[in-house]
Order: structure tokens, then C-alpha cells, then sequence
């Protein structure tokens, strides 16, 4: 006798902004076989065929920043400060989008080192850039800082199609990084973002001297906003001499594989970016990463003032890796 066709299966992903710190911490403390096989079974279901999205990320305006990030070259408070670059103009910023989206990017970010986005002249070329980089075809993403409800909405108007903004680390721990700006005024930046319907790209940095329970703590604020970040950079230290942080040794990767996989299960539809730190990966742990749920990394010769793996040392890595590019 024929056999019926079998019924589709139900989406089995649960989408959860519940989580406790214990609960994430024991993710982040399991054999790391199992921790991959759960994040696996995630992330086939969230990104079937496994597609891979570029972005590109440029520093528009460079050092000068009144924050105090302690892991920062742009703190004007950092003997690293890097001030003194010319701001960018429209044009040069949209000839490097052109060329970012020629060498296969689908995303293009862009960088001003403000503590909150000022108005006048440079925002209004701000959101030159933004229309010209949506005009490209490119999704365009700024990160520039705390922003007023008017500017969101501004912004949002312009096609903007994410804000970054991370939170770094957690509650317990920022005090210890940054003192310029609260948790809860980063906080209140994504809620005004979200309010203006743009999507929010957020995630945090690991090897700041922060301890394991930390780490599920930055990840217990992110999974439990709602909705979820639509973007979620995951991003490991780079020790940058004239900064607090200089000395801190390097991230063991299979850390940053344990945060990505832990942020893939919690989030399962978000894209989780593997951003900066990804230079001092290995070709092994950078596959480990995109195997454990990473679908996004930044590409290009530079993450604002940070180098990052040349564009065709990762177009041999997504091809040894066999994922797709884009979508």
C-alpha cells in the first residue's frame, strides 16, 4: 500500500525571555560536545542551509570619545586615544560602501566615537550616508552612541536599518569598565530605538577581566529584552596598549565559541555576529564558532580601529567551512 506523506513537522524552537542566571550559567558550564550538539540542533532549525551574512564596518568618526571605555583606542580618557583622523565626508564614506558591497557584503556599518549623536551639520550627513548606503542596496547600521526619541525617529525615516549599541558586559561588572554612562542609560537607548521600529544590533565583549557568572549575566539581560536583538555581536577583547585593559591576556577561543553557542540557543532567531577578536582566532575555532551558531561576521581590513582577517583569507574560510554567503 502507498505510504502517505508524512505531516511537516512543528517548528520545535521556543523563543523564551524567562531566562535565569543559573540557568544560562549551566549552559555555559556544560562538556562543550553537548553544549555544541544543543546550539546545533538550534541553529539548523533558526538557519537551514546554513547562510552567512558580511558585513562591512567603517570608522567615520575616529577617537575624541568623552566615554571612558576602559577597553577603548577612541576614549579621550586612553593615552591609545586616537584623535586627530578627519572626520569622513559623505562621499568617501559611500565609495567604501560600493566597495564593501562589490567584495560581497550585505551589511554596512558605520562608526561615530560621540557619546550621543549631535545634532546640526553631522548628523545631517549622518543621514545622507544612511539614505545612500539603502540606496546601494546594503543594509546600513550606525553606532554612534546614546540618541534622542527625535533622531531615532529621524533616523528611521532615513531607512536605517539597525542601531548598534552594546551593553558590554554585566550589570555587575560594567562599573568596572565604564563609569561615563549607566547600564540603565544603554538601556533606555534601546528602548528609543526599538520605539522608532529600527532593528537593534547588541551584544557585549569577553575578556574584560569578568568572571564566568558575568558572562551569563550580559547574556541574561540580552535574551530576556522583547523582542530579542535582532543582531547580537559577540565580541572577544583586544588588548590595545595605552588602554586599563592592555595587559589582560587573549581570550582562550573555545570561551568565544561557549558564548556564541550559548547566545544561539538563547536567541534562536537572532543573528549572532562574530565580531572583533576574530583576528586572533585560529582557521579551526572560527569554523567552531559558525558551527556553534554564528551566521554573521564582519568583513573587511579593519573593525573601526582594530584589524580584522583579510578578505580573502575569509572568503578561503567560509569555503573550507562549506556555508553560504548572504541571506
Amino acid at each position: 500500500m502507498p505510504v502517505e506523506p508524512a505531516e511537516p513537522a512543528e517548528p520545535s524552537l521556543i523563543t523564551r525571555h524567562d531566562w535565569c542566571r543559573s540557568e544560562i550559567l549551566a549552559l555555559l558550564e556544560l562538556p562543550l560536545v553537548d553544549l555544541l550538539w544543543q546550539a546545533q540542533q538550534v541553529h539548523r532549525e533558526a538557519n537551514p542551509g546554513y547562510h552567512v551574512q558580511l558585513a562591512s564596518l567603517l570608522s567615520v568618526k575616529t577617537g575624541g570619545c568623552e566615554e571612558d571605555c576602559a577597553y577603548c583606542p577612541q576614549s579621550l580618557h586612553n593615552s591609545s586615544d586616537l584623535s586627530g583622523r578627519p572626520e569622513l565626508e559623505v562621499e568617501p564614506v559611500l565609495a567604501r560602501a560600493r566597495t564593501a558591497k562589490q567584495a560581497g557584503a550585505d551589511r554596512f556599518c558605520m562608526g561615530w566615537a560621540w557619546r550621543e549623536i549631535r545634532d546640526g551639520a553631522p548628523f545631517e550627513a549622518m543621514l545622507a550616508m544612511v539614505r545612500g548606503v539603502r540606496g546601494l542596496g546594503l543594509e546600513a547600521c550606525v553606532t554612534a552612541g546614546m540618541l534622542s526619541d527625535s533622531q531615532a525617529a529621524r533616523l528611521a525615516e532615513a531607512g536605517l536599518s539597525a542601531y548598534n549599541h552594546n551593553l558590554d558586559t554585566s550589570p555587575e561588572h560594567y562599573g568596572q569598565i565604564i563609569t561615563t554612562r549607566t547600564y540603565q542609560e544603554r538601556l533606555e537607548t534601546l528602548q528609543r530605538v526599538r520605539t522608532a521600529g529600527i532593528s537593534i544590533c547588541c551584544g557585549g565583549i569577553i575578556g574584560m577581566g569578568e568572571t564566568q557568572t558575568d558572562r551569563a549575566g550580559l547574556l541574561e539581560v540580552l535574551a530576556n529584552l522583547d523582542p530579542h536583538p535582532e543582531s547580537v555581536p559577540i565580541n572577544a577583547l583586544v588588548a590595545v596598549e595605552g588602554t586599563p585593559l592592555e595587559e589582560l591576556p587573549p581570550v582562550d577561543p573555545l570561551e568565544l565559541v561557549r558564548m556564541v553557542a550559548t547566545a544561539r540557543i538563547l536567541m534562536p532567531s537572532a543573528r549572532v555576529r562574530l565580531s572583533a577578536g576574530r583576528e586572533q582566532l585560529g582557521r579551526e575555532a572560527q569554523i567552531l564558532c559558525l558551527l556553534a551558531g554564528a551566521d554573521s561576521i564582519f568583513y573587511g581590513d579593519t573593525l573601526l580601529t582594530t584589524s580584522n582577517p583579510a578578505v580573502e583569507a575569509d572568503r578561503q574560510l567560509l569555503a573550507a567551512a562549506g556555508v553560504r554567503v548572504g541571506g
